[in-house]
């Protein structure tokens, strides 16, 4: 399984504009600039509830592609979904047929520019777009924050011109335009009645099929379980508004048939209501927005078709130098690889027919992500832990499912035998290259072991791995554990069983168990092998429903103690291991993603440099905590003569003034550390071990200067 050390790992650098500017740029281009003309030719005026409808239906996978991207934050995006929970063989159809789709589509757009540039300078359209492609493979290694400041520049200015054009035709149509001629630009509505419709539907589909594109780069979006979904649905809302506004203004201004075979139905429409502006202002600026949404779509498809060979390498379904990551963090040859394919295309085929057939494919895909997000619920994997779930589940995906189904039927049959081909050569990849270096299987597995079958244990391993790169949630209360745990700081030789009877009776003062029914859950779970063991640590652990907060106990040890148990990244099984450090959690039983992402914090800080260094060099108990604790979430203060932090000397905890987020979880006072309730009374000497987010802190900080 594809577990990552530090040195494979994207940089976690894009924030909530980020993932709309990806989104949202990857969207515009063909569907608002040039296919609105070639849809009013299939559905008439109904064109703009066409482009409605699409949006509309494409709410279902937009859904699951949130909830599997805050899951699983991985490059790779639909394939890596696909192949953690279809398996290989449909994750190898999901990467390589995507692959291939996204970049004759990103190969299409960067024509586009070439021919909306026409409009001002006669230059080779081919030429151009090659040169483009080399310009965004350059900008695409440098690092994806660059690419996605370009990416955030260009949907600045494209949206800004949209905004233009939508108020100025809006004016034009409601207020300049007879109302008569608006209603006669209307009628027929539907002159191709329902059927003709639909097929339009399936037809303008593609122009939403950039929405889950970031799903590709979730793996470098930091606070994925926010900023993600938030970033998707603020997309969706802006495109669909401006696509359906926008086809609207051209259906009201431009002439039926003019429109039907308007190939710039954009640059059109706008000259008829910019006369008032000076010479061409007006069109430069429809070709400016042009030219920054083929320019965005461009490079956030090079940027989003890199990561499919990258992730497919890190699982070995491709050869391993397209996993590598270079020296700007970003995957090098992955991208030269989208490039490459990308100037391929552009200098041998003829892309715009083979690109508007890709999104059949899309749509297929789209259908096999709905069904991952089901059989990943069902499959029910204690590690399969989302920041974000899908609403109305499993209505939401049927439904999607079975829309997906029917509009690559309504596309035709030449749509249906493309996907067929793209499908055939990657089954014959996979039969020829993948089976032999792959052993893994997807999670269905697992749902098939509720149905009395196998499963694929590794795959919950795997998991575990990217909770602890994900990190905690903001509702986890990991700080409040750490400050309020136990320690024992052991001295000579010690029995396992005599360390885990010692913590189970300080834990007995806090669960409603006795201390000989806690130690014999520890002890059933170790010798089950339950019980992590990783560089030198063991984490006994477990959940009940007679708690609603989880406690822990830390001990420190001067002689190794000898624990049976498995490592549960390597998944061998040692008889016994000699560990000096033990940290025993248990937590509720409602809430198995919490337990887990506190163990995967824990794991993660034992990961760090110098821990067991630092651990064993710790002076007291407090110190301890303090090296579990994340720097940025706790503060030492010290109530000394002469600072401003003495104010706080003879205040009782209830009566002090602190940030609303700041919680005192810890006070020291000589050799005695003291948990402190609403009486505890401060006093001078005090050390204090403030805990909270780090804005507060900071706020805290600004105080005591």
């Amino acid at each position: 399984m594809a577990i990552l050390d530090a040195s494979q790992r994207l940089k976690k650098e894009l924030g909530l504009f980020d993932v709309f500017a990806v989104s949202t740029g990857a969207m515009f281009s063909s569907g608002f600039f040039l296919l609105p003309g070639l849809a009013a030719a299939k559905a008439g005026p109904a064109v703009m509830l066409a482009y409605l409808f699409a949006g509309v239906l494409i709410l279902p996978a937009m859904y699951s592609m949130a909830e599997l991207s805050t899951a699983l934050p991985r490059a790779g995006g639909s394939y890596f979904f696909l192949d953690r929970s279809l398996g290989p063989m449909v994750g190898t159809v999901g990467g390589l047929g995507t692959f291939l789709a996204l970049t004759l589509k990103t190969a299409f757009a960067l024509i586009g520019i070439g021919a909306y540039a026409a409009f001002f300078v006669e230059l080779p359209i081919k030429s151009v777009a090659v040169a483009l492609t080399v310009v965004f493979m350059a900008i695409n290694i440098v690092g994806a924050k660059e690419t996605t400041t370009l990416q955030r520049i260009l949907v600045v200015i494209l949206l800004a011109v949209l905004a233009f054009f939508t108020v100025q035709g809006f004016i034009f149509v409601f207020v300049e335009q007879p109302v008569a001629e608006t209603r006669s630009q209307l009628q027929p509505f539907l002159p191709f009645g329902v059927k003709g419709l639909f097929s339009t539907i399936g037809f303008v589909f593609v122009s939403y099929a950039g929405l889950t594109k970031v799903a590709s780069i979730a793996e470098e979006v930091r606070n994925p379980d926010r900023n993600i979904p938030l970033g998707m649905m603020l997309s969706l809302g802006v495109t669909t508004f401006i696509y359906v506004a926008g086809v609207f203004i051209m259906v009201a201004v431009l002439d039926p048939d003019e429109l039907r075979s308007d190939l710039t139905p954009v640059a059109t429409a706008a000259e008829a209501f910019f006369h008032w502006l000076p010479g061409q202002i007006g069109l430069l600026l429809i070709v400016t927005a042009a030219l920054a949404a083929f320019a965005s779509t461009g490079n956030a498809g090079l940027l989003s078709a890199s990561r499919y060979p990258l992730a497919m390498a890190r699982d070995r379904q491709l050869p391993a130098i397209f996993g590598r990551i270079g020296r700007f963090k970003t995957p090098t040859p992955a991208i030269l690889a989208a490039g490459g394919t990308m100037i391929v295309f552009i200098l041998v085929l003829d892309a715009e027919g083979i690109a508007k057939l890709a999104s059949a494919f899309q749509l297929m895909i789209f259908m096999l992500i709905n069904m991952a997000v089901v059989v990943m619920r069902e499959s029910r994997i204690p590690s399969y832990d989302p920041g974000y779930r899908s609403p109305l589940y499993p209505s939401m995906q049927i439904f999607g499912i079975i829309t997906s189904l029917l509009l690559i039927v309504y596309m035709g049959w030449l749509a249906i035998m493309f996907t067929a081909a793209i499908v055939v050569i990657c089954l014959a990849w996979y039969a020829h290259y993948v089976r032999d270096h792959v052993e893994r299987h997807g999670a269905i597995y697992h749902w098939f072991r509720r149905l009395g079958q196998r499963q694929f244990d590794a795959l919950d391993v795997e998991f575990r791995s990217i909770m602890k790169e994900k990190g905690l949630r903001g509702e986890d209360p990991y700080e409040e554990v750490v400050a309020r745990s136990f320690v024992l700081d052991l001295k000579g030789s010690n029995s396992f069983e005599t360390v885990v009877d010692r913590a189970s009776n300080k834990l007995s003062t806090r669960l409603p168990k006795s201390a000989e029914e806690i130690t014999r859950r520890f002890l059933e779970g170790t010798g089950m092998g339950l019980t992590p063991v990783t560089h030198g640590v063991a984490l006994p652990h477990f959940r009940t429903e007679l708690t609603d907060d989880s406690e822990m106990v830390l001990v420190r040890s001067e002689e190794p103690i000898l624990v049976p148990a498995d490592d549960p990244l390597t998944e061998e099984h040692e008889p016994e291991i000699g560990v000096r450090t033990l940290i025993f959690l248990v937590s509720p039983e409602s809430d198995p993603g919490q337990h887990l992402r506190i163990l995967a914090q824990i794991a993660g800080r034992v990961d760090e440099p110098h821990f067991m260094e630092r651990w064993m060099q710790a002076p007291d108990a407090q110190a301890l905590r303090e090296i579990l604790l994340r720097n940025e979430r706790y503060m030492t203060v010290r109530l000394e003569r002469g600072t401003p932090a003495f104010e706080m000397a003879g205040k009782a905890m209830k009566d002090l003034d602190l940030p609303t987020g700041c919680l005192v979880a810890i006070i020291r006072r000589d050799d005695e550390v003291i948990v402190p309730r609403g009486g505890s009374v401060l006093e001078a000497g005090d050390v204090l071990t403030v805990i909270g987010d780090p804005p507060d802190l900071d706020e805290m900080r600004s105080k005591l200067r």
